[in-house]
């Protein structure tokens, strides 16, 4: 008794493919959504909880440009941004002599 197709059975190999393709296209919407996503977190980060957003858009960035983004640009920017938060942390930390800063 036999419960799996045979392996040389074309309408298999046909069906694997497809979900590889879907599989592949899927994986490049979610890095798309990642560099996005670390844009819009380091964007927001030069405004409010730098010391939370800053990482979190330096890691999608990296993660989105690891696994090859179709928008590297946004991708590059989020990172800038991210690492642009963590100085405007630092730089205000500094003024005012403490672990926090405020407006």
């Amino acid at each position: 008794m036999q419960l799996t197709a045979p392996a040389n059975c074309t309408a298999d190999s046909t069906d694997s493919s497809r979900t590889t393709r879907a599989a592949r296209r899927t994986g490049i919407h979610d890095t798309d959504g990642m560099a996005v996503a670390a844009f819009v977190l380091g964007l927001l980060g030069l405004l409010v909880l730098n010391v939370f957003l800053g990482p979190i858009a330096i890691a999608l960035a990296s993660v989105a440009l690891w696994r090859g983004t179709a928008r590297r640009g946004r991708a590059l920017l989020g990172l800038g941004l991210g690492v642009a938060d963590l100085l405007v942390l630092v730089a205000f930390m500094s003024a005012d002599s403490t672990l926090s800063w405020s407006l």
